[in-house]
């Protein structure tokens, strides 16, 4: 109840206070912000994906704008050799307002990073979004099959069934790349498994079918247990390591995840920025209210 009443009060709060917690969860609020990250990641040997935060926008003038600032980051990486790729949400371009002019912009982010041979991850939002981001993703894929990937979400109870729809999307030459993550978006059960050991569970079914399939994933979990589950589907399947990635969030788990950097894999690192932060944050937080009590933790225990 109390980390309930918190998660509906912070939006009111001061956003100097909630930025206090927010700063190690967030890089900073400029392009200059997000590439002095990057290289401080880079240079501790992990990779990146850059993430503009944005998202569910009431104008098609703002995902405009949105566009206009993927494309802008994507040359400033490139310029200052950034090991990592793109990640955006299609609601920040306009996916909900208007799903053709949605895919155009996303199509011209998805086309300038392919410039660069490099790679967008499109992420996948709440359920009302997820045939349309599929939908959206088999676009792309067709036509930049090297330079797109999707996001799934395991607490969902159709993505093992998205994952067998899409496996002719999947070739030996070019692996479907997806990153597996739990989910965070509020859902009803009816749509969504609700308990912790459920979802684990869940998450490494999905992610052994992933690996039966050879397709590539990132194993996207700041959760020990099921870290310890992908290890062992690892060595089960004998996959190799440049078929598989883990990915955390920007300033969640550091310990684990240098352990997991420790034994020799791959990982890259979530690396969200911008001015609506403060949005982005107290978002998580009425979809996450257990958090409240960590951030009243933080913004008056820290010492």
């Amino acid at each position: 109840m109390f980390n309930k009443l918190i998660s509906k009060l912070l939006p009111y709060m001061p956003e100097k206070l909630v930025w206090i917690f927010s700063k190690r969860y967030v890089a900073g609020t400029t392009i200059d912000d997000a590439i002095k990250a990057c290289k401080e990641l880079n240079s501790q040997g992990m990779k990146i994906t850059l993430d503009i935060l944005g998202e569910f926008i009431k104008t098609l003038d703002e995902a405009e704008k949105n566009k206009q600032e993927y494309l802008e980051i994507i040359d400033i990486a490139q310029k200052n050799n950034i090991d990592g790729n793109y990640s955006l949400k299609p609601t920040m371009f306009g996916l909900l307002i208007d799903k053709n002019v949605c895919y155009e912009h996303i199509r011209e982010i998805v086309k300038k990073a392919a410039g660069y041979n490099n790679f967008v991850r499109v992420d996948m939002e709440d359920t009302q979004c997820t045939d349309m981001e599929i939908e959206l993703f088999r676009k792309l894929k067709k036509e930049f099959p090297k330079n797109v990937g999707l996001v799934l979400q395991a607490y969902l109870k159709r993505t093992k069934d998205d994952i067998k729809n899409m496996l002719d999307l999947n070739t030996a030459e070019i692996p479907v790349n997806y990153r597996l993550c739990k989910g965070i978006y509020k859902e009803p059960k009816e749509l969504a498994f609700k308990k912790y050991e459920e979802i684990n569970e869940h998450y490494i079914d999905d992610l052994e079918y992933i690996f039966q399939n050879k397709i590539h994933p990132g194993i996207a979990t700041h959760d020990k247990p099921v870290v310890d589950g992908a290890y062992k589907l690892i060595e089960k399947y004998n996959v190799p390591k440049n078929m598989y990635e883990f990915q955390m969030l920007y300033g969640v788990t550091p310990e684990l995840r240098k352990s997991i950097i420790d034994k020799g894999h791959t990982m890259r690192v979530y690396v969200p920025f911008g001015t609506k932060w403060f949005a982005y944050c107290t978002r998580r937080l009425k979809e996450n209210p257990k958090m409240a009590g960590m951030i009243i933790k933080a913004l008056f225990c820290r010492g």
